[in-house]
């Protein structure tokens, strides 16, 4: 049974597809061996299509490949009265469904790399009670988690 959980926002997703040595590449890798769950919303799905399509056009089957061979859960987007109840918990409120949906998800870590919305405001891990960092962050807290699994 998988004890460690990671909701990947868009920017942590694209970076794993297009990166073939990084952090974010190593969490997708360990979602394929079932070392780790991912999960993902739907609007990180669309959103990360549409950075693909507007930056690495041909990494667009790519992308698609490494959602199903990671095992990303995908999880539904918040209602929007959720979201305009919490709208005050972020600085862009484009980012507040993202920030509900890996709540509603009850996952251990957001894995980000927007630092100014997400990583620079410690007021929203502590309003959302998660754990929220960059990929490496994310990576160095599953080592330390999970000590018998071996990461190349």
């Amino acid at each position: 049974m998988l004890t460690i959980n990671l909701f990947l926002d868009s920017s942590a997703l694209f970076a794993g597809i297009l990166s073939s040595t990084g952090a974010g590449r190593v969490l997708l890798l360990l979602g394929e061996t079932k070392k780790i769950q991912l999960t993902i919303s739907e609007q990180v799905v669309a959103e990360t299509e549409r950075a693909v399509a507007r930056k690495a056009v041909r990494a667009l089957p790519d992308l698609r490949q490494a959602i199903l061979r990671c095992n990303a859960v995908i999880v539904g987007d918040p209602e929007a009265s959720v979201v305009l109840a919490h709208l005050d918990w972020m600085q862009d409120p484009a980012d507040v469904p993202i920030l509900l949906a890996a709540m509603q998800a009850k996952v251990d870590f957001l894995v980000t790399l927007n630092r100014r919305h997400f990583l620079d405001d410690p007021g929203v891990a502590v309003r959302s009670e998660l754990r929220i960092g960059t990929p490496g962050d994310a990576l160095a807290w599953v080592r330390g988690s999970l000590k018998d699994i071996v990461i190349e």
